[in-house]
């Protein structure tokens, strides 16, 4: 039996409830820095009693993340958030607590049971050299200021884990699509409605014929999907509006689809003479691309028959993640091997008690073997 195994062993499932509840009585909504600033302190004085050492505390126009490094060269990383969608005073509504074996409460999902499981599973290793652990604190509003402290952390790295909730049954996530996304500002003229509509320049009716043009960028056949989300315009009932604006969710599996859409976006003209339309945002999340997981998903394969996981299915999804970010940057990386569950971002958000530990065991035996390995992994 290796020292990894013998050390997971001593993973009690009370010990990771334990951290699970102190991180989800933590609120932490990602647009509060507040508040992800006292999270961060949470997580910090747990990371400080299981790792033995307290984290590099890392604020990038104000929000906090944190890193543990353990040796001089990253080998393999684990990457996880301590942000959530919840607003403040959800706890109320939505408290912690376990019933049947479900686990629940704000944040359990996704991905504060993830979260438990990194720290739990570096605390068990006896030799945590080359062992990065990253915890990011605007995941859920696309990593815009933690996505260059993500991509240098990862730099050289053999391999990333990211402990974010399964897919369906706790499948691995093999691979995600990229996402783009955009705020753009449509500018007409404002005019009296009943005395001079003509002396204005509508916004909203620009608005329309951009939602229209916007929709039909979607390639159903290619798996792109561009989906107008949000869109705001007017003032008032009897003025011509001056300003509109729309917000679009863009979701492909490669890189050229995203492009051509971001090409597409950024050369649109609208058929409303002298309305002006100015696009903001772009390309956020590069895709994570299946070659760059299955070297991964046959480590966990096969190290998971140690713990009943040798038959995970490895699965594609649509949404996004940090690794996103570590698979651009060519390291291997697998995702979802925290929770499993369902519900995220929804009410019913949950964890599934028993198949907390036994992942956990796999995510220590994963970080140990990827530690000793230098370049990048290959099962």
């Amino acid at each position: 039996m290796s020292p990894s195994l013998q050390l997971t062993e001593t993973l009690t499932e009370a010990a990771l409830l334990a951290t699970i509840r102190r991180l989800i009585v933590c609120e932490s909504p990602s647009a509060d820095d507040a508040a992800v600033a006292r999270s961060a302190d949470a997580v910090t004085e747990i990371g400080t009693e299981l790792l033995g050492v307290a984290p590099e505390r890392i604020v990038v126009d104000g929000c906090t993340h944190l890193r543990w490094r353990f040796g001089t060269v990253t080998r393999v990383l684990l990457l996880a958030h301590h942000d959530t969608v919840w607003p403040l005073g959800t706890l109320e509504r939505l408290p912690y607590g376990i019933v049947d074996g479900v686990l629940r409460g704000p944040g359990s999902f996704d991905m504060k049971t993830g979260l438990a499981m990194a720290l739990h599973a570096i605390a068990s290793l006896d030799d945590r050299d080359g062992v990065t652990l990253l915890v990011t604190g605007d995941e859920e509003t696309g990593s815009v200021r933690s996505r260059a402290l993500i991509e240098e952390t990862a730099r050289g790295a053999s391999a990333a884990l990211v402990p974010e909730a399964s897919a369906d049954g706790g499948a691995w996530k093999a691979a995600r699509k990229g996402v783009a996304m955009y705020d753009i500002v449509v500018h007409g003229r404002a005019a009296h409605a009943g005395l001079e509509p003509e002396n204005g320049v509508n916004a909203t009716v620009a608005l329309a014929h951009l939602v229209l043009a916007v929709a039909a960028l979607g390639d159903p056949d290619e798996g792109t999907s561009v989906t107008p989300t949000l869109a705001e315009s007017g003032t008032s009932r009897n003025t011509v509006p001056a300003e509109a604006q729309l917000r679009i969710d863009v979701r492909a599996w490669s890189a050229a689809e995203l492009e051509r859409v971001d090409r597409a976006l950024r050369a649109y003209a609208s058929p409303v003479p002298e309305a002006v339309v100015a696009v903001h945002g772009g390309i956020n999340r590069p895709p994570l691309a299946r070659e760059m997981s299955q070297p991964m998903v046959d480590l966990a394969r096969r190290l998971g028959a140690r713990h009943g996981l040798a038959d995970v299915e490895a699965v594609a999804v649509g949404g996004g993640s940090d690794g996103n970010f570590t698979a651009g940057a060519g390291v291997p990386t697998l995702d979802g091997v925290g929770a499993v569950g369902g519900g995220a971002h929804a009410d019913d958000e949950h964890a599934i008690v028993a198949e907390i530990l036994p992942r956990t065991r796999l995510l220590a035996d994963m970080a140990a073997e990827i530690s000793r390995t230098d370049g990048p992994w290959q099962n």
